[in-house]
């Protein structure tokens, strides 16, 4: 990798932290101010319910985009990141006071949409999302509902293929669905013309990082911009991928932090270890270890996408964040069916 692109990689691991991170400080805030949205964040048909929406989600906005909807999911997705801003804010400040900041976020996407807009709107949406599923998923549900995701997210990327054209619309957007990833101190999402010849790849929401879907409320797959898709016919897609010294960018589904993010937030929440002494947020050895592997499975994943080839991010990110939350778990002394959630359900 060049040096720009090492920079990019920091920046992307950087998103990251602070959107796992985030979520554990919002966490005890959302549990006392009662957000959490289920009744018992123990059962597993918790999970069931969520993919259902997600499955959902995703063939409304396909609909929608070939059907010439997209300002309708572009008002869609600013009124979710005011929204989750929202809860974001008002966890530190008075309601009423919490909105001035919402409906600036929501502004600020609508007039001046440029990378670093885009990127602190999607911030704030996944610390805030990743807390709120965190204390609505316990440790069987958030399993299961990562487990389903990485396997929905290969299938969408490496066999449907259908998360191509759900990028291909989003990206045109500019809307906080995807986290950019500038490699180029100059570069403009604004002056950037994915449509120029050569495209965006499908998972600029969810493939090589989650499937732009889930960020209703959440996303994936990251890709290097600029780069194209199937849809160019029976070339080679490789072929066609630029060098990436003169790539000026590259995008991560919001959904690919999101999601793993749920794990650590749920080990943070449900998990009977011991609490660790961090100041500001509540953390233990499972989440923490969840946090590790969530961002090994990012450095190899970035790795390949650097290479010039989309990939599914979830099956590597949720698989290490679901590894390091094992780890951790047996580390801090918790039997592996508590460790699995198991010990609830029977």
């Amino acid at each position: 990798m060049f040096p720009r692109e090492y920079r990019g990689v920091a920046f992307a691991v950087g998103l990251f932290l602070v959107v796992q991170l985030g979520a554990l400080a919002l966490v005890p805030e959302f549990v006392e101010s009662g957000y959490q949205p289920v009744e018992d964040p123990q059962d597993p048909t918790n999970s069931l319910v969520y993919i259902v929406a997600i499955v959902v989600m995703t063939g409304l906005m396909l609909a929608a985009f070939r059907y010439e909807f997209d300002w309708a999911i572009r008002l869609l997705i600013v009124g979710v990141s005011a929204w989750l801003s929202w809860y974001v804010f008002s966890a530190f400040a008075p309601p009423l006071l919490a909105a001035v900041p919402a409906v600036a976020v929501a502004v600020g996407l609508l007039v001046h949409p440029e990378w670093y807009v885009v990127d602190a709107a999607g911030v704030l949406m996944g610390a805030g999302a990743a807390g709120l599923f965190g204390i609505s998923f316990g440790i069987l549900p958030a399993l299961v509902l990562l487990g389903f995701l990485a396997v929905y997210d290969a299938i969408s990327v490496y066999g449907t293929e259908h998360m191509l054209s759900l990028a291909e619309g989003v990206m045109d957007l500019n809307i906080p669905v995807v986290l950019v990833i500038p490699l180029s101190l100059s570069y403009s999402l604004l002056d950037d013309d994915p449509g120029d010849g050569d495209e965006v790849d499908d998972e600029g929401v969810d493939a090589a990082i989650d499937d732009a879907e889930t960020d209703d409320a959440e996303t994936d797959d990251a890709e290097i911009d600029e780069e194209p898709t199937a849809a160019d016919g029976d070339r080679d897609v490789a072929d066609d991928v630029p060098d990436i010294e003169d790539r000026d960018a590259f995008f991560i589904g919001l959904g690919d932090a999101v999601i793993p993010a749920v794990m650590v937030a749920s080990a943070a929440t449900f998990s009977p270890a011991a609490a660790l002494s961090v100041p500001l947020i509540g953390l233990n050895l499972p989440a923490l270890f969840a946090m590790g592997g969530t961002l090994v499975g990012l450095l190899v994943l970035l790795r390949w996408v650097m290479k010039g080839r989309p990939h599914a991010g979830l099956p590597l990110l949720n698989g290490g964040a679901i590894g390091g939350y094992l780890v951790g778990s047996l580390l801090a002394g918790v039997s592996l069916v508590e460790a699995l959630g198991l010990s609830v359900v029977f």
